[in-house]
């Protein structure tokens, strides 16, 4: 990758600090969030955890949810939810 070429959405550049501070929330609740399994980040061979941009999406989803007075439970079946109607609506023929 060029200095000036953009990952791919589902390319894991961003270690937990600079995912948490890209969604405005502490790394502790992004441990919680994957615990939950809510997000599943990328590891690398160390264990580090590694969240793309498509994370960062999906993260501020969960941020915004949660705001909105939504328990953990009840985001993980709207996210649950939102990624069957993505993949329906992918699967259809045109």
């Amino acid at each position: 990758m060029t200095e000036h070429q953009r990952p791919l959405p589902d390319q894991a550049v961003y270690t937990i600090s600079v995912a948490a501070r890209l969604a405005g929330v502490r790394p502790a609740t992004l441990r919680l969030y994957e615990e939950k399994g809510l997000l599943a980040p990328s590891r690398t061979e160390g264990r580090t955890r590694m969240y793309s941009d498509e994370d960062i999406r999906r993260l501020r989803r969960i941020t915004e949810l949660s705001e909105q007075g939504v328990n953990l439970a009840g985001i993980a079946r709207i996210l649950d939810l939102q990624d069957e109607n993505h993949r329906l609506r992918e699967d259809r023929p045109r």
